[in-house]
């Protein structure tokens, strides 16, 4: 890309780009910052290596790109709330968040994006998965997108309980909030804000149902759509380091995190970005 401030190398076709070349940790002029978010829209998640950024200087980044909010079910780190720990530790089993999903679509104003840093991973394993739902979308029939059209799916936070994704981070840090069910509803397929395109907008860890169907009137299409979006040919995986960072954009991209490293620590942080409500 010519007359960049950073270099975009592609990591596969569907999705997910490194930006090299560029120190966040410096102050970043407008048009940088620009840039790096014109990038998130045409990649739908980007990456960055060997980034020197504590929280404070992490938080200072993600203001650039919006405003952060905290976390409904658990407490962020010391002095910063809108930093949560995504850690699994040396004796546990299951890994947080370790289902595909987009963040939190239980809110009525799910996040536009999330943040995330590598502080400890194990020598291997505990990568990431990403796939885009724009690809997801369009590789519909005609027929299945006239019959999803209008649809609302949704979503709630118990189903992310069942699936036991957080269950320990709750119990060592959770908030007031962390037993209180979240729920809302959102179109089935939604229009990115900012692009225009259309991405098919449930996930197997947050969408119970459709609006106005029950659970097993639901779950034949669902379950279909949870096996189509996450299709190979969709997605890409990114190997972490101490210092990487994944930027993406939660409005047409899901998200996995692999549960290959028993035995092994894997600290993270996070922050996640304030969206708008999907239409």
């Amino acid at each position: 890309m010519r007359n960049m401030p950073f270099e975009v190398q592609k990591l596969a076709g569907a999705v997910g780009a490194e930006l090299l070349g560029i120190d966040l940790s410096r102050d970043l002029p407008d048009e940088t910052v620009a840039a790096i978010r014109q990038a998130l829209l045409d990649h739908g998640v980007i990456f960055f290596r060997d980034q020197d950024l504590p929280p404070a200087a992490f938080l200072a980044l993600a203001r650039r790109f919006g405003t952060p909010v905290e976390y409904p079910f658990v407490k962020g780190i010391d002095g910063f709330p809108e930093i949560i720990a995504v850690a699994k530790l040396e004796h546990e089993t299951v890994n947080f968040g370790g289902v595909w999903h987009s963040d939190t679509t239980y809110l009525e104003t799910p996040p536009m994006g999330t943040l995330l840093v590598a502080r400890e991973v194990p020598e291997v394993g505990g990568d990431t998965m990403f796939a885009n739902q724009y690809l997801a979308y369009e590789t519909l029939s005609d027929g299945m997108k006239r019959m999803l059209a209008g649809l609302k799916g949704v979503s709630s936070s118990a189903k992310a309980d069942v699936t036991r994704t957080r269950e320990d981070r709750i119990k060592s840090d959770g908030t007031e909030k962390a037993r209180t069910p979240l729920s809302a509803e959102h179109p089935v397929v939604r229009t990115h804000p900012e692009t225009g395109r259309k991405a098919l907008y449930v996930n197997t860890a947050h969408t119970a149902r459709f609006a106005g169907m029950t659970e097993a009137e639901s779950a034949p299409i669902l379950n279909y759509l949870f096996r189509h979006q996450i299709s190979p040919e969709f997605t890409c995986r990114f190997r972490w380091r101490p210092g990487s960072i994944a930027f993406w954009d939660n409005r047409c991209v899901q998200h996995y995190p692999l549960n290959d490293y028993h035995g092994h620590r894997r600290i993270m942080h996070r922050i996640t970005l304030q969206g708008d409500r999907p239409r």
